[in-house]
């Protein structure tokens, strides 16, 4: 009998069940939650006897990984394990959305997570499925090696050489027209629309009133952008505002309100759109360097340096963005 941990989804959730354990290769938990190792991650490390490591720390190779533990908004984190054959909790209640979401299943990827949603259980599987599933997708490439097709000459072979080129080239083209409408159906219109309830409803209850209030010293002075980009840009903060962008955008459209409202000259909206921004990416600068195979060293020293370079490339961004301002409007 082995020790394993079965997962399913939270409140409002989606995907899983599923189990994991510990194998010969995959040992440790890892944690990709802005900084810290999430009680998640700890709960399953504890249960599994592993170690949980926290990714903006140090690098974790995928293939070590016994789950991964991110708290994507629905962007691109929730699919970037999926993808490398990693089974990942999000601890948002998302569906599968994102330019990766094709990767997302009910096997690999389980969301609204929980601590009452982890328990211990025993199993005598020793990762047979897993294996078992590997073996069956690879079967079938290796049953549909490629065949030489008749070699065709003259006019006739270039009539079809030229329509299997010209075919190829239109179906690449047709399903990248595929993938940007799904992308916009499952992925854009839907935090569109979740957006527009955020500020309906900030509006609605006065607290829009309050946060303008609050926006306009900044945002209607360059020593207030200036301010705001460094308060979005520090290091313990802005992995916390990055995901999903939620933040940004709220604020944003908040901003843009007073800007029509004639409270806020329109010159300060481009170096504003850059001072509220200064967390972008920092949730992702991890798993960019995972992707990037990067050095166990590169990671330790490069997410802190990244983080804290925002500090002072956000505030010259905005000041970019206002000497470009002048004139526009």
């Amino acid at each position: 009998m082995m020790t394993a941990v079965k997962v399913t989804k939270g409140p409002g959730g989606w995907g899983g069940p599923f189990t994991v354990q510990e194998t010969e290769t995959r040992k440790v938990v890892a944690s990709i939650t802005g900084g810290g190792i999430h009680p998640l991650a700890q709960k399953i490390a504890d249960l599994l006897h592993v170690p949980a490591v926290d990714g903006f720390k140090e690098k974790v190779e995928p293939d070590t990984m016994i789950i991964a533990v991110v708290d994507c908004g629905g962007t691109l984190r929730c699919g970037v394990y999926p993808k490398l054959g990693v089974k990942t909790i999000d601890t948002h209640p998302i569906s599968p959305s994102g330019p990766l979401s094709r990767y997302i299943n009910e096997g690999n990827f389980v969301s609204g997570v929980v601590e009452e949603n982890i328990s211990l259980v025993e199993t005598e599987e020793t990762d047979t499925t897993a294996k078992t599933a590997a073996k069956a997708a690879s079967e079938p490439k290796a049953a549909a090696a490629e065949v030489p097709a008749a070699s065709s000459k003259g006019m006739v072979g270039f009539i079809t050489n030229s329509g299997r080129a010209i075919g190829n080239v239109v179906n690449i083209f047709y399903q990248a027209g595929r993938d940007s409408v799904e992308i916009v159906l499952k992925s854009i219109l839907p935090f569109m629309v979740f957006v527009s309830i955020m500020v309906g409803i900030i509006n609605y209850t006065g607290v829009g009133n309050v946060l303008a209030n609050a926006i306009k010293p900044l945002a209607g002075s360059l020593p207030g952008l200036l301010g705001l980009s460094v308060f979005c840009a520090i290091p313990f903060l802005s992995p916390v505002l990055g995901p999903g962008a939620v933040i940004a955008q709220v604020v944003g459209v908040l901003l843009g309100v007073q800007i029509g409202k004639g409270t806020i000259p329109p010159s300060y909206a481009l170096p504003a759109l850059f001072a509220i921004n200064s967390q972008v990416g920092c949730d992702f600068l991890p798993v960019a360097l995972t992707l990037a195979e990067a050095e166990p060293e590169t990671v330790e020293t490069g997410v802190p340096a990244m983080l804290f370079s925002r500090l002072i490339t956000g505030p010259i961004a905005v000041l970019v963005a206002f000497l470009l301002s002048f004139g526009l409007y």
